[in-house]
């Protein structure tokens, strides 16, 4: 590191005499989620902020340089951090993440009695979430399927992936968290450790289609302990360890490809399909709620109006009085 870049810091944060005496705020926060995926999420976007605005990386002693800062010097220079952001031409999901990590680090310091002061008054951009709840077609999907050679293990393996993906709208993440123990093949169910239900795993039944397609997975993937990993990799590098979430969104783009689908699929995206699909094929929202795990009805409502297009309906009845 430059000894500019450690002027700038040492200039800006202020010392804190028994800074190496305070506990580690990050580290404390990073122990807390239960996520690997959102504990990487929140070291990066932290370490990003002090890189960006102090040059430094996010050590303990900046941390807490950082949070005995003042509010209004807080404050100034988170808001100059948003606006570098938005310069940078960030989405807004983004800068809100960032912003988001922000907060939590200084409501941590605040619990840890370290930190004077609140960065709640920094609001976040507006997102519309769910815009656009498009997918594939169930033809479509059914061409993917096709793609999975199963008289090969990871032709049976994404296959199995694939029917979890759409037959139960699950998301990556809760896939690549499944274990072993987690499959109940005598009375077709899986736990699963849902987005938001901290450490309680929710019990789904599977489809006759489904519980087989893992089963017959399984027995390719040969003996393992009940905490070991339901889906692992299969390539040269990584054989045998937990498939992760990238790999598993990895095999989806691959598959898409090889069935010549040319819109941009995702794991989230097939979810969508699977949500859409289930309402077009005459399930009531309530039922379709219980399929997706959304806690709130109004998101399922999203997703029926964008499917029956009632902004246009409306907007050819206007055309028509004209």
């Amino acid at each position: 590191m430059s000894s500019r870049i450690l002027k700038v810091a040492n200039n800006t944060l202020p010392q804190v005499v028994s800074w190496w005496q305070a506990p580690d705020v990050l580290a404390m926060l990073l122990e807390e989620k239960r996520s690997l995926s959102t504990r990487k999420a929140y070291d990066r976007d932290i370490k990003h902020f002090f890189l960006t605005m102090f040059g430094v990386e996010s050590s303990a002693e900046y941390v807490v340089r950082f949070l005995a800062l003042s509010q209004a010097q807080a404050l100034s220079w988170v808001v100059r951090y948003k606006a570098a952001m938005i310069k940078q031409g960030l989405s807004e999901a983004t800068v809100n993440r960032r912003l988001s990590a922000l907060r939590a680090l200084v409501h941590k310091g605040r619990v840890l009695g370290v930190c004077n002061y609140t960065l709640e008054d920094i609001k976040g951009e507006t997102v519309m979430k769910y815009r656009d709840t498009s997918g594939v077609t169930p033809q479509e999907f059914k061409q993917i399927l096709l793609t999975c050679d199963r008289s090969t293990a990871k032709g049976v393996r994404d296959y199995a992936l694939l029917r979890l993906l759409w037959d139960n709208a699950l998301r990556r993440g809760e896939i690549a968290a499944l274990t072993m123990g987690d499959f109940d093949r005598q009375n077709s169910k899986l736990l699963v450790l849902g987005k938001g239900r901290g450490s309680q795993k929710e019990k789904l039944d599977l489809t006759p289609k489904t519980r087989d397609a893992i089963c017959y997975w399984l027995a390719f993937r040969g003996l393992a302990s009940t905490k070991d990993a339901l889906f692992v990799a299969l390539d040269l590098n990584t054989p045998g360890h937990p498939l992760t979430d990238a790999g598993i969104a990895k095999m989806v783009r691959t598959r898409a490809k090889k069935a010549n689908i040319t819109k941009p699929l995702s794991p989230h995206r097939i979810r969508h399909s699977s949500i859409t699909a289930a309402l077009d094929a005459g399930q009531s929202v309530r039922e379709v709620q219980k399929l997706s795990r959304h806690s709130k009805l109004e998101t399922l409502m999203i997703y029926d109006d964008n499917r029956q297009q009632h902004q246009l309906k409306v907007s050819n009845v206007l055309a028509d009085l004209v």
